[in-house]
């Protein structure tokens, strides 16, 4: 919901950065970098770590905003940098809530949890082949104005929401499972509001 209004803005953080002391640096190393913080995120949480966690995550959001800005910026853009950045990301979408499951050992969470991931399965398939058929009818990111390698049509839940709540997640695990399936249901809406998009632009 808050992601393109966004993106200019971190443009703009990141430029002074990019043009400076990183100007020489791979996207797609930050991009693996990014992924394995976020892992370390994963396995501070599962050990009960909650200050090391928060850190790491807000590292590997840092990382992660910044490696498609470095690639816009060294006009390096490729298909692989965005295909790389989107598959890491769901890994560490992924570990972060099984790693605070794994630290409460409650089952209620460990249900929460497998809510949140189910809500996450079906929310990827919703756009990622939306996108796809929305490419192949050059209704894509370049014909919407968009900066990703390929369109993500806009849902309640986007990745400014994500970092807001995962942060939730690790600031407060007594209420991970609260957290976890209202961050399902809210998912499960965008997952409505893009069958309802592709409904209008698809049908024949």
């Amino acid at each position: 919901m808050l992601d393109q209004p966004l993106r200019q803005a971190k443009e703009a953080l990141f430029r002074p950065l990019i043009r400076g002391p990183l100007r020489r640096l791979s996207p797609d190393i930050v991009t693996r970098w990014a992924c394995l913080v976020g892992l370390a995120c994963a396995l501070a949480a599962s050990l009960g770590q909650t200050g090391w966690a928060l850190v790491l995550w807000w590292v590997n959001r840092f990382l992660d905003g910044l490696d498609g800005s470095m690639a816009r910026a060294q006009q390096t853009q490729s298909d692989w940098g965005g295909y790389q950045d989107i598959v890491l990301d769901h890994v560490v979408y992924a570990a972060v809530p099984l790693g605070i499951a794994v630290s409460s050992g409650r089952g209620s969470v460990a249900l929460a949890c497998a809510l949140l991931q189910a809500a996450y399965f079906v929310n990827t398939i919703s756009w990622c082949y939306l996108a796809a058929l929305l490419e192949k009818r050059q209704l894509g990111a370049q014909a919407r104005g968009e900066m990703t390698s390929v369109t993500m049509p806009a849902a309640l839940i986007e990745g400014t929401e994500t970092v807001l709540f995962f942060t939730a997640f690790l600031i407060w695990p007594d209420w991970a499972a609260e957290l976890f399936v209202l961050k399902a249901l809210l998912v499960g809406v965008g997952v409505g509001q893009r069958w309802s998009f592709a409904a209008s632009c698809l049908k024949p």
